[in-house]
């Protein structure tokens, strides 16, 4: 995120996503403004707060795949959540204080990839000294009443046994015994709390997992394995052992607090208009605006890992916005949002440029696929073209699911090859403009038919 300019930010996600110009342009200002803020003075930065983001739009437009593909190029803490699944508190639902948590859970994933980067190579000096004692197990010194000759001997021993490790050091390091079996110590994990994770479990405070983890002893088995397989679960005992998870925590804790991006995705979904009769979800939806609040505006959650302040995160929420529209929202959570992009309905153009521009189109994807079965799929450009016109008529005639009725279309569309794969005797399918009308032509033709297939 720090070296990516915003032009650079939209060109990486113009490889993977057709179109909606606005949208892409308003995430990259708001990462690359993420960096102008860590380079102010600390005086003024806690005067500036991120200015969050709703993206408006119909489904499969790309709203979720900019974010998604977002995620992907920040070196940030990130995650994504459904409005649907909170609900006030006394219905159904989960606590809104669990997206924090569930974003220093994120953070501190980031931060022991990083220094397990940084630890491997420590760990594997280790692993190979384990393997070697493993492999050669140091000799037990028997005492004598001569202590003047069983020193000698001792000394004798002990140099042939350093002789003979530095002979099998070089053997490990030239992979020579790696078929070679040895007996390990596999630590195995209980948890006597995870009975109660559907009582609301992880929204408490308090790390009652770790609590019962210091209390009971840990249980560990005697594994045999091959030198190969054993070296990679030693490894993980090793950067483990290696690991401060207190330094983890206080550095995941502060990553979150500065750079994580929350993405709030079906917020229209708990919005409530004044039009119609039917308000019986109203007072769960209102609930879980209301809890919404503190959180964009800024407050502390506590969570295992310590506090959690959220005035500088940065949150992207998204709705379709059918039958609700942003000003059903309560005007202060309306406040919090300030950049507000509407995202374009798909034309036939954007179908024809979905199927062929990503840098993994779907056709690519489904070439891929029948290539493994050794079928080798062509898409001609008129194939393309009567694909790109008959997701744009379904859509319009049926419901409007965007760039999602591609894949029910080729799925139907090569429903055939996908099942003869295997016993195909021509390897080689041509996908032009008779081959579509040919299969999809029926179903197109009858619009309840294809309210039902496509």
């Amino acid at each position: 995120m720090h070296e990516l300019t915003p032009r650079q930010i939209v060109a990486e996600l113009d490889k993977h996503i057709v179109g909606q110009d606005d949208a892409k342009r308003a995430v990259a200002i708001a990462l690359r403004n993420r960096w102008r803020w860590q380079q102010l003075p600390d005086e003024l930065r806690k005067e500036i707060t991120p200015k969050n983001i709703v993206m408006i739009g119909p489904t499969g437009v790309g709203k979720t795949e900019i974010t998604r593909r977002l995620a992907q190029l920040i070196d940030a803490p990130f995650i994504k959540v459904e409005a649907t699944k909170y609900t006030e508190v006394g219905y159904y639902g989960r606590d809104v204080e669990s997206m924090i948590r569930d974003l220093v859970d994120s953070a501190k994933n980031l931060v022991r990839e990083k220094k397990r980067v940084e630890l491997v190579d420590k760990a594997k000096a280790r692993v190979e000294e384990r393997l070697l004692d493993l492999l050669i197990p140091r000799p037990e010194w028997e005492s004598s009443f001569r202590e003047s000759t069983e020193e000698v001997k001792e000394e004798d021993s002990q140099e042939r046994y350093e002789r003979t490790r530095d002979k099998f050091r070089t053997m490990l390091l030239q992979g020579a015994l790696e078929e070679k079996e040895v007996e390990i110590s596999v630590e195995q994990k209980n948890s006597p709390v995870q009975v109660f994770s559907n009582m609301g479990m992880d929204q408490m405070d308090v790390d009652l997992q770790g609590m019962f983890e210091r209390i009971m002893p840990q249980q560990s088995k005697h594994r045999k394995m091959m030198v190969k397989e054993a070296r990679k679960v030693l490894l993980e005992q090793e950067v483990e052992g290696l690991m401060d998870k207190d330094a983890i925590a206080e550095e995941a804790v502060d990553l979150a607090e500065r750079h994580g991006i929350v993405f709030i995705d079906e917020i229209d979904k708990i919005c409530t208009s004044e039009e119609g009769g039917n308000r019986s979800g109203d007072v769960s939806r209102q609930g879980v605006q209301r809890d919404l609040l503190p959180i964009v505006e800024g407050t502390t959650v506590q969570t295992r890992s310590g506090s959690v302040k959220t005035d500088y995160m940065l949150f992207i929420a998204a709705g379709a916005f059918h039958r609700t529209k942003p000003s059903d929202l309560m005007p202060e959570l309306q406040g919090r949002f300030p950049i507000r992009v509407e995202l374009q309905e798909l034309t036939r153009e954007d179908f024809l440029r979905i199927l062929t521009e990503p840098s993994s189109s779907i056709t690519m994807q489904y070439q891929a696929l029948l290539k493994t079965e050794g079928v080798d799929v062509k898409f001609e450009q008129d194939g393309l073209e009567a694909l790109a016109d008959i997701a744009f008529q379904v859509n319009q005639t049926t419901q409007n699911i965007g760039a999602r009725r591609l894949h029910t279309i080729l799925e139907r569309l090569l429903e055939e090859v996908s099942y003869e794969a295997p016993d195909l005797k021509t390897k080689k399918i041509t996908i032009d403009a008779a081959y579509v009308q040919q299969k999809l032509h029926t179903i197109v033709e009858d619009e309840d038919l294809s309210k039902f297939i496509l």
